[in-house]
């Protein structure tokens, strides 16, 4: 019961307060590792290859044993302080709220017709050039994001964090899996200059990501039924464009909210000045405007909601067998 209670509390943290501010965050300190670390492999005569299976193991191997190392010590002071610290940890491993509140400035500055501010609060969520997009082009690469990072921010933490619980470590798996993420937005890019360190890290986060795309996307297609968006056609565009990405597990969140709203994404985007050539994903029904970006917002919290509940139903019937 206890462990329902603490991920219930982090999700009610998170989806009050967002990220923290001015109060240490754990996923802050592991982007300034990173930071560190490609710089010291990138001045070193370690082959970037094999540098970024190093940058990759050693981050995460710090990961845990620091965020173990902490909880320890909490163990040792009181159980309390353990389950305080250790709610704290779970509720900086979500980002639902900050999620959805940084995609909808997006929306806000498109409803004031103000193209500049929109490309630039773009520019925040995404690694594509944004400096010339088009509305539509920015209300998509909007909708992408929200698609995305709904299973990356939010339902893939939540489940690694039930994985965790079941062998008593869910802040470690959480971190173990965030710090993958965070290698991967922050080398995992096709671009010449991370092709190679950031080779381990992206396909890393594709094997960790494999089965919360696929799971978490059915999640996303009941709550876009429980929204009464067009459930029939998420799952046709789920069924038929989930491949329709660079990713192997991008596809998937994207197709569904793309058949949810009706819409087409995807497509061609420009990454460090150089073009990728992306197929796109859904039918070009209802043209892009700034309440598909709301809509497509709508999905986080809802998702989350199915995916807590799964959770708390299974490790109901585990603490019974």
């Amino acid at each position: 019961m206890k462990p329902i209670i603490i991920l219930c509390i982090a999700i009610l943290l998170d989806r009050i307060f967002g990220d923290p501010v001015n109060i240490p965050h754990p996923i802050i300190y592991i982007g300034k590792l990173i930071s560190r670390l490609e710089k010291t492999i990138r001045k070193s005569r370690i082959p970037l290859k094999i540098g970024g299976f190093v940058l990759l193991i050693t981050t995460v191997g710090i990961t845990f044993f620091s965020i173990t190392l902490v909880l320890f010590v909490c163990s040792k002071i009181h159980p309390y302080i353990q389950d305080i610290v250790t709610t704290y940890l779970l509720y900086t491993a979500l980002a639902a709220k900050c999620l959805k509140d940084e995609v909808l400035k997006v929306y806000k500055a498109i409803e004031k017709d103000d193209l500049e501010l929109s490309r630039k609060q773009l520019s925040y969520l995404v690694g594509r050039d944004t400096n010339n997009l088009t509305k539509e082009e920015i209300i998509r690469g909007a909708i992408e994001t929200a698609a995305e990072n709904t299973v990356d921010g939010v339902l893939a933490p939540l489940m690694f964090i039930a994985i965790g619980f079941i062998v008593n470590m869910p802040v470690q798996f959480v971190f173990m899996y965030k710090a993958v993420n965070t290698l991967d937005s922050m080398v995992g890019y096709l671009h010449v200059k991370y092709k190679d360190i950031g080779f381990a890290s992206a396909k890393t986060d594709d094997i960790f990501n494999y089965i919360p795309a696929r799971l978490g996307s059915f999640f996303m297609l009941l709550a876009g039924g429980v929204l009464r968006y067009d459930f029939k056609k998420g799952l046709k565009i789920l069924r038929r464009d989930n491949k329709n990405h660079k990713s192997p597990n991008c596809g998937y969140p994207e197709s569904v909210v793309a058949g949810l709203l009706n819409i087409q994404i995807g497509g061609t985007n420009t990454y460090f000045d150089e073009v990728v050539v992306k197929p796109t994903i859904g039918d070009p029904g209802e043209k892009l405007n700034g309440k598909h970006i709301v809509k497509s917002t709508s999905v986080i919290y809802v998702s989350e909601i199915i995916t807590l509940v799964v959770i708390c139903l299974i490790m109901f019937s585990i603490s019974f067998i």
